[in-house]
């Protein structure tokens, strides 16, 4: 007779958009209990998650299922590093950036589903000045609408986009100086993004082309824009275009070291954090598994004409 996998799931119940008022009885009806020993866990304070993923390596416990938003799953991810213990999501969160990025469904029966194939494969992470990170970093104006959008209530990719029209008003270029081993390049940028995924959360894709399993990062580079180029930019960054646009430069690399001119915010994960003027970012390989679709479904172009609408709805409100 083949050994129970011991699951342990860490629901934090006032992360994210969704109720999870149902996902235990949810979880009990998908996780077959003669192929898992599943233990539930609600969290009741900050960093309890991660004292939970923590005891969950000290018990050799197989899975450890995130169930929250992004803060939930970055917290029990960080946690799992260099373990043996591969990671499930239960994306209840807004962004559910590492959850979209490897194909994880947003509807918790088909994510339990996920969980159920038991496929497991090694993923990336990075660091910026130690701070560990799994989609991307960065400053200038990403920093700005990740500052702008910590701790609002009211989450969405429509609330996003808002954040993103007032904050493009408030943001000024700087100058940044990016080193890396490949080369150095210096000029005025309103976005500099190191991308280990191919994008922020939201849908919102700052590096189409990024892969969260070759080892290396994709820094994407924006140069200043002006208010005529918003529009066109932002359908390309929810249309997975924005490597089009002319104002783009991509640099491909495993390390980096970011200089600008003052320190200030800069976002992990869009969490706002203040850094120094010099940031040391480097990617690690294969340094958290994580269970993911067998058979993900084909990404379809998004439809730039709704995706306008989308933005005109959000800016009218």
């Amino acid at each position: 007779m083949n050994k129970k996998k011991k699951i342990y799931v860490i629901i934090n119940p006032v992360s994210g958009t969704s109720s999870k008022q149902g996902l235990p009885t949810k979880i009990a009806q998908a996780l077959d209990p003669h192929k898992f020993d599943v233990h539930i866990f609600i969290t009741g304070y900050a960093g309890h998650g991660s004292e939970i993923a923590s005891q969950a390596i000290k018990d050799k416990v197989d899975y450890v299922i995130a169930a929250g938003g992004d803060g939930t799953v970055n917290e029990v991810a960080r946690t799992l590093i260099g373990s043996d213990i591969a990671l499930g999501i239960i994306p209840m969160g807004s962004g559910n950036g590492l959850g979209r990025e490897l194909n994880i469904p947003t509807d918790a029966k088909k994510a339990l589903a996920v969980i159920m194939e038991e496929n497991v494969v090694s993923i990336d992470y990075g660091k910026a000045n130690g701070h560990i990170f799994f989609c991307t970093c960065g400053v200038g104006f990403d920093a700005v609408v990740a500052e702008k959008v910590s701790g609002k209530k009211s989450r969405g990719s429509l609330m996003y986009v808002k954040n993103m029209f007032e904050s493009f008003i408030e943001q000024k270029s700087e100058t940044y100086e990016i080193i890396c081993p490949e080369g150095t390049i210096k000029d005025k940028a309103f976005v500099v993004t190191c991308a280990n995924a191919s994008q922020y959360g939201y849908n919102a894709h700052i590096a189409p082309h990024a892969d969260i399993q070759d080892g290396l990062m994709n820094i994407s580079i924006l140069k200043p824009l002006t208010i005529l180029d918003v529009p066109q930019t932002t359908v390309q960054l929810f249309t997975r275009n924005l490597d089009d646009n002319k104002k783009m430069i991509e640099l491909l690399t495993k390390e980096a070291t970011i200089k600008r001119e003052k320190e200030g915010i800069m976002h992990i994960d869009g969490d706002p954090i203040q850094m120094g003027k010099e940031i040391h970012v480097i990617i690690i390989p294969k340094g958290l598994s994580v269970l993911v679709p067998k058979n993900p479904p084909k990404k379809h172009p998004l439809d730039p004409q709704e995706i306008i609408l989308n933005i005109l709805r959000s800016i009218s409100k």
